[in-house]
């Protein structure tokens, strides 16, 4: 299974549209949000099962503000961050997601990616595909690969 992470894409869907070029048979999508209203272009150019939640800036959506689903073995909770103070670190978010009893959280709002396995739960931010603010400030997203054992690899790809 293959997986596609994006966030933050704030209504313009040009990189996000030369990512889905780019990267072969993709099962699924997931948004980590900040769409800005963009949310059913992103759907139909994806051509497979999307995820996505609300953004600190999707103003008048109706997404929800975070899910919690499963992916092979996998709790994934799936929110943007900004209600968990990721701009300062992701202890926190990693905290509640231990709490909650989740294998992965994938979060946004920073900007920058992240891919970290430290402690119990792994925290995955794919940065942003508009506005990269990471050193180099190169569009940013991660690839979920699940092998056929199920075990989950990440990587984080630029444009």
């Amino acid at each position: 299974m293959k997986i596609l992470i994006v966030s933050d894409t704030h209504r313009r869907q040009d990189n996000y549209e030369k990512v889905l070029e780019k990267v072969d048979n993709i099962d699924m999508v997931i948004h980590c949000g900040d769409a800005e209203g963009a949310e059913y272009a992103i759907e139909a150019m994806a051509d497979c099962p999307l995820e996505i939640v609300l953004g600190n800036n999707d103003f008048f959506s109706e997404l929800p503000r975070e899910k919690e689903f499963m992916i092979g073995q996998y709790k994934v909770w799936l929110t943007h961050g900004h209600n968990y103070y990721v701009s300062m670190g992701n202890e926190v978010i990693k905290s509640e997601a231990e709490a909650r009893g989740i294998d992965i959280v994938m979060y946004g709002h920073t900007h920058k990616p992240v891919i970290d396995r430290s402690g119990d739960v792994i925290a995955i931010n794919p940065g942003s595909l508009t506005y990269p603010r990471q050193e180099g400030k190169r569009p940013s997203y991660i690839i979920m690969e699940l092998d056929r054992e199920g075990e989950a690899h990440f990587t984080i790809a630029y444009l």
